[in-house]
């Protein structure tokens, strides 16, 4: 109990010294609190984030009607639901035509009623876009009448493009056709699909690569000022106190700054909460009551913080004698030992090499074994740097005068640079780490579709519809600025009875130039018809047939005349051109080979009512802006079921993707944490060097060598530590894609942008420390107290 109490007290000294100082004592914890805050703002943001992706999802199953309650007849409780999603400037966009077809017909989440026919209710941020002036295409897209606003109850995010546009059309296609839904409700209880073991190695490493750095700075953060707080303890002990005392005493103090970090933190936090809120990457965003810390993360954070910061500063007293005459510090410091700086690293790495070429096959990762090994080499940069920086700058001496002040100034006390630069250089470390693996894994998440891009930019599919429909159609969009062709083609089904639910015949159907696009043709003319052959069929079974020139077909609906259906949809008898010639298939633009028959118009059979696709294949002008955009207008306004898809050579699944998006918003805070905590360490050295600054410019010393002196003193931390950080971050990543059995190979492209971008953070916040030096040079800088 007495020890408790000691401990008290002199922690309770040690806060009042913070806080009772006087200007000297305040703005060393100020610069402690802003440091720390800094630090503490981010963990909070990422202890939320966890709570907001989940806020997301349940908002997005809110308002999903995939496992909605449905019913096979109107009623006065059903609602007609179609997707219309469109895509405008590279922006998707998510929208649903909706029907109400009774009183009490379900009504989608963030609305107050159903938009009627030609009505159209559009989220805050769709409603911005179609209101200003880039929004002129997309308003003759979506062309009916703004009629409310969505809530955020009914958004995953307050950045999202959403609308419901209210369609009469839907009752005339009804549930039949398999793009309409009735449905009686909204929410999904569909579970997420888990990832597989290399992604969620990819989340783990992601959140360990970002708050490392975040840790170092807070530990950084408390030792502001660690050389004026030595000579303040030092004449505690002329007063009486003895050592043990005078180090609790200096936690005390870093206790107060670490508790001022944790309320200016969570300033910081609910700030950078509000500007998450109008931040939109990739189209994602998140709405700022979301960003809601969980409660047990925040309690650890808040306790934690405080700790660590006793902690740290006791530890750093460890080898410093403190006598009432002075600090033995001053005198020349013991070399560093190497020896246990390396047990860090090598512990890491035996760690993660018993992980090593499982990749997907062997099952998930063990998370703490992995956390644990990236930790302990990310931590081995802080133990090495020291060591490293002494022993580079204790060989050197001459040059120019800026020079030799740099250096001796990093001979007498190399801790401070080592700390400034110690976050930054475990960032890029991480960041080159990650940015190794995601180049590494990208094959196994990237898709190549097959699509050439080269032969049509866009491909339009319309499901269903007569020929005469998608002629109609693309003889519209021919005629748009910025196309060079069009490419109708009709697909429907011919068999040699009916009902045939299988051996079904696929027939294509178009002008001599669109069967160009899927098969080889010597010649053709209208009238002609074709047989193909020479290729594999994509489907097997129910399409994998073919007719005989001259054979009686059916051509149309193949199914339902058990059921009475309507004469309008049967088949219509129809015989296949005695001189049909036999061909080749050729690959479409979206790198598929068709199988069946090919007829132009004059061969085709009439009154064919069921179309099983109808497709249109648009080449654009690169040189015409918003061609697309013309393509998805045209196509969405002659049918809102259409599907404008821009054709590409490869795709990137989804969960991949998203990793990517979560770690450019982990970086770019941890960024913009790295500027501004460099900037206030780097103020507070210069502080605490203005009277040896005044006094050497009192002496006739050049502003200007004193300038390149304080530049030298940063560079050389700087280079050696992304150096180190280079090495260290290569090493790791040829781990991380061992583990995820991937041949390790260095993406030098992404080595030299993490390194260049850690430089060009540190040469920003040099610049920015430029006016503050210039007025610590003055002559009344010699003024003391």
């Amino acid at each position: 109990m007495n020890t408790l109490r000691t401990w008290a007290r002199d922690l309770a000294l040690g806060v009042r010294f913070a806080f009772g100082g006087g200007r000297e004592g305040w703005t060393r914890t100020t610069l402690t609190g802003t440091g720390v805050g800094l630090g503490v703002a981010l963990l909070l943001l990422t202890t939320a984030l966890p709570g907001a992706l989940t806020a997301r999802n349940e908002r997005g199953d809110a308002r999903s009607p995939l496992t909605a309650s449905t019913t096979d007849g109107p009623r006065a409780d059903s609602l007609l639901l179609a997707s219309g999603n469109t895509t405008y400037r590279g922006m998707d966009i998510d929208g649903s035509l909706v029907f109400a077809e009774g009183p009490r017909a379900p009504v989608p989440p963030g609305l107050e009623k159903v938009p009627g026919a030609g009505e159209l209710a559009v989220s805050p941020a769709l409603d911005e876009l179609m209101r200003s002036a880039d929004g002129k295409l997309l308003r003759e897209r979506l062309d009916g009448r703004i009629t409310e606003v969505i809530r955020d109850t009914g958004l995953v995010g307050p950045g999202e493009l959403l609308f419901y546009l209210g369609s009469d059309k839907l009752p005339e296609a009804g549930p039949a056709d398999h793009r309409v839904q009735r449905v009686t409700g909204f929410g999904s209880t569909v579970e997420a699909q888990r990832l597989d073991p290399v992604l969620m190695l990819m989340v783990v490493l992601t959140f360990v690569a970002l708050l490392m750095p975040v840790a170092v700075f807070i530990a950084a953060a408390v030792r502001f000022g660690g050389e004026r707080r030595d000579r303040r303890l030092a004449a505690l002990r002329l007063v009486g106190a003895d050592g043990r005392m005078v180090r609790r005493i200096a936690g005390g103090e870093a206790l107060a700054g670490s508790v001022l970090g944790l309320v200016l933190g969570a300033g910081f936090f609910l700030i950078g909460r509000r500007l998450v809120g109008n931040l939109t990457v990739e189209q994602r965003s998140v709405f700022p009551a979301d960003l809601d810390p969980t409660p047990w993360l925040a309690v650890l954070v808040t306790v934690a913080v405080p700790a660590a910061a006793v902690a740290v500063t006791l530890f750093a007293l460890r080898g410093v004698v403190i006598e009432p005459l002075g600090v033995v510090r001053t005198a020349k410091p013991r070399k560093r030992r190497v020896w246990w700086r390396l047990l860090l690293p090598l512990g890491g790495a035996a760690l993660l090499a018993p992980l090593m070429g499982r990749g997907n096959d062997s099952g998930y990762f063990n998370q703490w074994q992995v956390s644990g090994g990236v930790v302990l080499l990310l931590f081995g940069i802080t133990a090495l740097l020291p060591w490293l920086l002494e022993r580079f700058v204790g060989r050197m001496s001459g040059g120019p005068v800026s020079w030799q002040l740099a250096v001796r100034r990093l001979q007498v006390g190399s801790g401070a640079a080592a700390r400034l630069v110690n976050g930054i250089a475990v960032a890029v470390a991480g960041a080159i780490a990650l940015q190794m693996l995601f180049a590494g894994v990208e094959g196994d998440y990237t898709k190549d579709t097959g699509e050439d891009p080269g032969r049509a930019s866009v491909s339009v599919l319309m499901h269903s519809g007569t020929e005469s429909r998608v002629n109609a159609l693309a003889q519209e969009i021919s005629g748009t600025r910025g196309i060079s062709q069009t490419v109708p083609l009709t697909t429907f089904d011919a068999a040699h009875r009916i009902p045939s639910p299988d051996r079904r015949i696929p027939v294509t159907a178009g002008t001599c130039d669109a069967l160009r696009e899927v098969a080889v043709l010597d010649s053709c003319e209208d009238g002609d018809a074709f047989v193909l052959t020479g290729s594999a069929s994509p489907a097997a079974g129910t399409y994998g047939y073919t007719a005989e020139p001259g054979d009686r077909l059916y051509a149309g609906n193949m199914m339902g005349y058990e059921d009475g259906t309507p004469d309008a949809e049967k088949a219509v008898q129809w015989t296949l051109p005695a001189a049909a010639r036999t061909v080749a298939s050729r690959e479409d633009p979206l790198g598929r080979l068709r199988t069946g028959l090919l007829v132009t118009p004059a061969a085709a059979p009439k009154g064919v009512k069921v179309a099983q696709s109808a497709q249109i294949f648009v080449q654009l002008e690169d040189s015409v802006p918003d061609a697309v955009d013309r393509v998805r207008t045209a196509a969405f306004r002659a049918d809102p079921f259409a599907t404008a898809m821009t054709l590409k050579a490869t795709r990137q699944a989804g969960p991949y993707s998203t990793i990517r998006v979560g770690l450019f918003f982990g970086a770019t805070g941890v960024l913009v944490l790295i500027g501004a905590s460099l900037l206030v360490s780097q103020l507070e050295q210069l502080r605490e060097r203005r009277k040896l600054l005044s006094s050497l410019v009192a002496f006739g010393t050049k502003r200007s060598t004193l300038s390149l002196s304080v530049l030298w003193q940063t560079a050389l931390p700087i280079g050696l530590g992304l150096g180190l950080a280079a090495a260290v971050g290569i090493g790791l990543g040829s781990v991380l894609m061992r583990m995820a059995g991937r041949p390790v190979r260095i993406d030098w492209a992404s080595v030299a942008g993490m390194t260049g971008a850690g430089a060009g953070v540190v040469a920003l916040v040099t610049l920015l420390s430029l006016p503050p030096l210039l007025r610590l040079m003055r002559p009344d800088g010699l003024r003391t107290e």
